[in-house]
């Protein structure tokens, strides 16, 4: 038995159900469409529903037009079901042929391969010859340029049937070989476990059929564990084992596989054909044995069951051991019409058998005296096993040859042993080296990563001592903004309060009673009105310790005013006069304000300490969308180098002095002011606060 059919289906696997027709309307696009119809034929094909796959697959390839990959997949499924339909190899051929053109331009792989491993099947089965070949030369091409594991798994196959087809054995162990090798790599399931041990199994058929049983059992034993679970398999497995130990004549083999065949469950079809197969080997088995009769009973059983299998190749063969047993029997004339009926279709299955249906055909005419008829079948024979045993001896040549050049080989390997193991400890000191170098290389990167990371730390607890440095500064200056508001806002009030009492004290005689009384309620006010401003300037220094910074709110003029009227009402021999005649109201930091004006207002009475008739006078007016306050006083005056303070930040000034205009620009500033002065000599003097709009 050339080839089973059963060996080439398992790339394509099969479920028990098919769904139900999809309604295309309820989908928009053509591609949803496709995917659906696609999904549905598949079921179709899984559930070998191949009356309805047909036109199912028409549909598909009405629905597809020109998209190539739809189209190379509905033919496919079309030539399956055409082929799995009672073997109409014509219409499948054609269908596979359109596939493979779409499958080509859109260059799927794994479509092309499938449709490739079916065209090799049916080529062979329709026995065209030219395009087999063809086909075998575009594979060996697909195969020298692919990647893929799986198209190298199943295109090595296809070549291997290619060449057992061509009864060259031996080429197709190797692909074969080569296919398992691929398999091996692919995804454990259990089609792939199922095909490694059908190419096992086909491999122990090549050795029966080259006559080398025992090596043809020992690649049946390798296909066992791959298909125990596949009663399907096994008893095609059991049938192969059959086929090895009838030579060996083994009958305690024989028997134990032949009952094995009946116990596995098979599919209609093929248990029939593995019925059939199992009695031809037995009725074979006795045949070598010379006992007709129960060879004439197997091969009775065979004939029965390949025809109930309806295949062609199973049915030659059954007839073939018929004819055989018949000839033995002596029934000559049916030896001659079973021989007859199995001689139709034997060259196309297997030129063994048709060499020994002519072979028997021959000697039945010439037992029978019908010595033309004879001397044909004759020639038939002699030209047929002519061209086996030559195709076997250029066999053995080639076998002899390969061997030949492989001793050749062999020993130019050996002579290069020497130089490749040289060279390998060369290539292993280069390559100690490389890794002594890459390692210096490493922790040289190592050290230059460490250090810039030292640095970039060292970045950054600079930045910290910089921004600890610019707090404390900050600190600092705070710090001697708040001794200069002290310096200012009390000392003129302490140092008169000081001057009243060094006067009682030391002059009393000068006071008299109603000039004691007045200095005593000046001396009681002043004194009240210091301890208000100092309570005043440390509640407001305490809140501003942390964040000197303004907080600017609703501020009434009169209000500034009054307190600093309190603040110096114990200045004597000087009128202070204020003026706010519009009532205005400032968005500004009072305190911030307060200490400008009490700074301004000391400085003005400094500047009065010797003038006669010394007065003061504080204004407050709006204009032009800004407000402005005043103070001008009748003094000495100066030049504006007296007041560079006010402009220049690097400017000094006296502790005696202190600090007072440097105060006032930094004050005025923080709560967005701007302050100008007029003043010439013995003109007196004018500041002029400028609040921003």
């Amino acid at each position: 038995m050339k080839n089973l059919k059963f060996l080439l289906l398992f790339f394509i696997s099969f479920n028990a159900f098919a769904q139900r027709e999809p309604n295309l309307a309820r989908y928009k696009t053509i591609d949803e469409k496709l995917k659906v119809w696609l999904k549905y034929s598949t079921s179709l094909l899984d559930a070998e529903d191949y009356s309805r796959l047909i036109p199912t697959a028409d549909k598909g390839i009405l629905l597809s037009k020109n998209n190539n990959a739809y189209l190379s997949r509905f033919y496919l499924q079309k030539g399956l079901a055409y082929e799995f339909t009672n073997n109409q190899y014509q219409k499948a051929l054609i269908n596979y042929e359109q596939a493979w053109k779409y499958a080509h331009k859109v260059k799927h792989l794994k479509n092309e391969t499938t449709i490739l491993m079916r065209l090799n099947y049916v080529y062979y089965s329709v026995q065209d010859t030219v395009k087999s070949k063809s086909l075998a030369t575009y594979i060996e091409q697909v195969l020298d340029t692919t990647k893929s594991n799986y198209t190298k798994a199943i295109l090595n196959g296809s070549l291997a049937e290619y060449y057992q087809n061509n009864a060259q054995y031996e080429t197709f162990i190797g692909y074969q070989l080569k296919a398992i090798s691929y398999k091996k790599l692919l995804k454990k399931d259990k089609v792939n476990e199922e095909n490694i041990g059908i190419s096992y199994l086909q491999i122990g058929s090549a050795y029966t059929k080259m006559k080398q049983y025992n090596k043809a059992i020992e690649y049946l034993n390798e296909a066992k564990p791959y298909v125990k679970n596949s009663p399907y398999v096994s008893a095609f497995l059991c049938n192969y084992y059959l086929q090895s130990f009838v030579p060996l004549k083994n009958i305690d083999s024989i028997t134990k596989y032949y009952k094995l065949i009946h116990i596995y469950p098979s599919k209609k079809d093929s248990l029939f054909l593995n019925l059939s197969f199992a009695n031809r080997s037995m009725s074979e088995y006795y045949a070598n044995e010379r006992k007709p009769d129960i060879a004439y009973f197997y091969a009775e059983k065979a004939i029965r069951f390949g025809q109930k299998s309806n295949d062609g190749d199973m049915i030659m063969e059954a007839n073939t051991i018929m004819g055989r047993v018949l000839y033995e029997k002596g029934e000559y004339k049916k030896a001659i019409e079973t021989l007859k009926k199995a001689s139709k279709n034997a060259l196309h299955y297997d030129k063994e058998s048709f060499v020994m249906i002519n072979k028997k055909l021959s000697q039945s005419y010439a037992a029978l005296g019908q010595w033309k008829e004879a001397y044909y079948y004759n020639e038939i024979y002699s030209k047929n096993n002519d061209e086996m045993m030559a195709q076997s001896a250029k066999q053995s040549i080639a076998t002899a040859e390969a061997r030949y050049q492989n001793q050749t080989k062999q020993q130019k390997i050996k002579n290069l042993s020497t130089e490749n193991d040289i060279k390998n400890i060369q290539i292993k000191e280069v390559k100690q080296q490389r890794i002594f170098l890459i390692s210096g290389i490493a922790l040289v990167c190592i050290i230059g990563l460490l250090l810039m990371k030292q640095s970039q730390n060292r970045k950054k607890t600079n930045l910290k001592l910089q921004a600890l440095n610019q707090e404390l500064d900050e600190a600092n200056k705070i710090k001697t903004r708040f001794f200069s508001i002290l310096n200012h806002d009390l000392r003129s009030p302490i140092s008169n309060l000081i001057h009243f009492l060094h006067l009682q004290k030391e002059n009393p005689e000068l006071i008299d009673e109603e000039t004691a009384s007045r200095m005593q309620h000046k001396i009681t006010t002043g004194a009240e009105n210091l301890l208000s401003s100092m309570e005043d300037i440390l509640l407001w220094s305490k809140g501003q310790m942390e964040n000197f910074k303004p907080q600017p709110k609703k501020t009434t003029v009169n209000d500034l005013f009054d307190e600093t009227e309190k603040h110096f009402s114990n200045i004597e021999n000087i009128e202070i006069l204020f003026e706010n005649p519009e009532n205005i109201i400032l968005e500004t930091d009072e305190n911030y304000l307060k200490t400008i004006i009490r700074n301004l207002t000391g400085n003005a009475i400094k500047a009065l300490d010797k003038t006669p008739n010394a007065k003061i006078v504080w204004k407050a007016w709006k204009e032009n969308q800004k407000n402005y306050l005043s103070i001008t006083d009748n003094g000495p005056g100066g030049t504006q180098e007296k007041f560079k303070a006010l402009y220049n930040d690097s400017e000094v000034i006296g502790i005696k002095s202190g600090l007072g205009l440097h105060l006032i620009r930094d004050l005025a500033a923080a709560i967005n002011c701007k302050i100008e002065v007029c003043s010439k000599p013995n003109a007196g003097a004018t500041f002029t606060i400028i609040f921003n709009a």
